[in-house]
């Protein structure tokens, strides 16, 4: 089957679920994006696969799933999101034996299967079926500020946190990770690499 693979382009707030986010996910040729609605707990822990430098001080569910792969020397190859009934996607995570080739195949939320693929820098690819039925085209640009990218959202705090010196800010991101706090953890981060980015 000829799968199209599919870029994470950001994690907004839910239009039509209250308390959810959508994943906006895009095939890269055609532009065309894919919403997937996901719970709290899934876009945080996806924002914090994408972030790879914020580890938190006890693992995570989809942490500890990827520590027990590693261990049993498998390797995550691909994430397919094959099909869509009644607005739920349906995905395959297709592992691979480092050993002996074999492949393993199982069946999960597409959530979790996007989270655990971001933990093994895996492809996401859907198929031509699921974008025609699925897939909207938009321009990320006019994007209204409830649609605003997960990290992006979280930054509510910005102004107070370009006054802090960067010292304070790596003592603050400290804390954060130390207490669990994900939601202030990235948004602190977020403002750290700004100034990276500056001082660069």
């Amino acid at each position: 089957m000829d799968y199209k693979q599919l870029i994470i382009r950001g994690i907004s707030y839910s239009q039509t679920q209250s308390g959810a986010y959508a994943l906006l996910l895009e095939h890269e040729e055609t532009h065309i994006k894919l919403p997937v609605v996901i719970g709290n707990f899934e876009a945080q822990s996806i924002s914090l696969g994408l972030e790879k430098d914020i580890h938190p001080p006890r693992p995570l569910t989809h942490d500890l799933f990827t520590k027990f792969i590693v261990s049993a020397n498998y390797e995550l190859v691909s994430v397919i999101i094959y099909q869509i009934v009644d607005g739920v996607f349906f995905s395959n995570i297709n592992f691979k034996n480092k050993s002996n080739e074999e492949e393993l195949i199982l069946d999960a939320r597409t959530s979790d299967a996007v989270a655990m693929a971001v933990r093994f820098d895996a492809p996401i690819f859907t198929t031509q079926q699921v974008l025609n039925e699925a897939g909207i085209l938009l321009e990320l640009e006019d994007v209204s500020k409830e649609e605003q990218p997960f990290s992006e959202t979280l930054q509510t705090e910005e102004d107070n946190l370009k006054s802090v010196s960067m010292e304070e800010l790596q003592k603050l991101l400290e804390e954060a990770v130390k207490e669990e706090d994900f939601d202030t953890a990235l948004e602190i981060q977020e403002e750290i690499k700004r100034r990276k980015k500056k001082i660069d």
